[in-house]
C-alpha cells in the first residue's frame, strides 16, 4: 500500500459511466471476491461478432419505478457462491467504476439483488490497492 490510499466506508456512492448509471448506492464488502450488480431481463445478443450481455436494472434501494437498459461485452460465465453458500452461475462483464475522484476497471458480476438492500457489492478484487475500509464510517468519498 501507498500513502496514497484511500478510505472507503461500508456503503459508497458510485457511477458505472459506462452502463449510463450515474449513481448507485454500494455497499463495500471485502468478504465477496467480485463486484455484483442488480440485473434482470438479462440476455445476450452477438452484434457484430462480439458477446453482448444486455440487460436491465433499478438503480434505486426501494425504487422498482426506475429502470436503466444496460449493455456490455460479455467478459466470462462464472459459477459464483453467495454467503449462504448458495451457487449461481453469472454473466460477468468489465466495466469502469468510479468512487469519489478516482475510476478503475472492474470485473462485476450480474445476479438479481432485488430481495437485497443494495444493488451492488463493491468486491476485493475492485478495491485492492487501491482502498482501506473503515467498517464504522459511511459516504467517505461519495457524497450523493
Amino acid at each position: 500500500m501507498t500513502g496514497m490510499t484511500k478510505t472507503l466506508g461500508w456503503r459508497e456512492w458510485v457511477s458505472l459511466p459506462d452502463l449510463g448509471i450515474a449513481k448507485i448506492k454500494a455497499k463495500v464488502d471485502t468478504g465477496a471476491r467480485t463486484s455484483a450488480l442488480h440485473a434482470f431481463d438479462v440476455s445476450l445478443a452477438e452484434v457484430r461478432g462480439v458477446k453482448m450481455v444486455r440487460f436491465k436494472l433499478h438503480p434505486l434501494q426501494r425504487d422498482s419505478e426506475t429502470v436503466i437498459e444496460c449493455e456490455a461485452p460479455l467478459l466470462d460465465e462464472r459459477e459464483v457462491r453467495d454467503s449462504g453458500g448458495h451457487s449461481e452461475m453469472r454473466y460477468v462483464i468489465e466495466t469502469r467504476i468510479a468512487i469519489g475522484t478516482a475510476t478503475h476497471i472492474a470485473e462485476v458480476t450480474l445476479t438479481n439483488r432485488d430481495s437485497m438492500g443494495f444493488r451492488m457489492l463493491i468486491g476485493r478484487t475492485t478495491m485492492k490497492g487501491h482502498y482501506l475500509v473503515d467498517p464504522g464510517r459511511s459516504y467517505l468519498l461519495s457524497r450523493h
